[in-house]
């Protein structure tokens, strides 16, 4: 899941989160899907030029897609992973989702997407940091990796912005696509993390 939108804000990078909880950002509730909330996701995930920028939302996107990934979602928190739902903390609207998932045992790849009209406001930003606390405090892992197309300038800036550096390229499956696109590979490694940390205290 990868921001559309170039971010614009001067976002810091956020304070810890504790483990199974909502994840609060100065903008944002990151929180577990449930089910009455697929109604309100399906006209905000319906939109190609979302789903193409991604690897595994489909286009068209319907409830029934809605359905399946809040499940997918409850079934991933078992194994360590998490998907959440992302929402302003003034009103509860729904700008996009983010979340984290297992390479394998050790490695974590993060991922996220935003809604068009909240493109351009820095939320993609604001919720890649939260989620770069989380993992960081509560596993014991060295780096996070990160994905985006290559013709996606703005989602490489979000992953440039929390630290991230390049290294190297690859394919990935697109659903949306029916097939692969061409995409840039990128890893934080926890000593960057922390730095970053301290930087943003003092």
């Amino acid at each position: 899941m990868n921001e559309q939108s170039e971010e614009n804000d001067d976002d810091d990078i956020r304070g810890a989160q504790t483990a199974c909880a909502p994840l609060v950002t100065r903008r944002l509730l990151l929180r577990t899907p449930r089910m009455e909330d697929a109604a309100d996701i399906v006209p905000i995930a319906n939109n190609r030029m979302i789903a193409e920028q991604t690897r595994r939302m489909p286009h068209p996107y319907g409830l029934a897609d809605a359905q399946a990934w809040i499940s997918l979602a409850q079934k991933g928190m078992d194994k360590g992973e998490k998907a959440y739902l992302l929402t302003r903390k003034d009103d509860g609207q729904i700008v996009g989702a983010a979340g984290f998932v297992a390479i394998n045992e050790i490695e974590f790849e993060i991922g996220y997407w935003i809604g068009e009209p909240y493109w351009s406001k820095g939320f993609a930003t604001e919720a890649a940091q939260a989620l770069i606390d989380h993992v960081f405090i509560n596993h014991a892992l060295d780096r996070i990796y990160g994905c985006c197309r290559v013709a996606n300038t703005p989602s490489r800036r979000v992953l440039e912005k929390c630290g991230f550096q390049h290294t190297g390229s690859g394919m990935c499956e697109c659903a949306a696509l029916n097939g692969a696109f061409a995409s840039e590979e990128f890893v934080l490694e926890r000593s960057v993390w922390e730095s970053l940390k301290r930087w943003g205290a003092a």
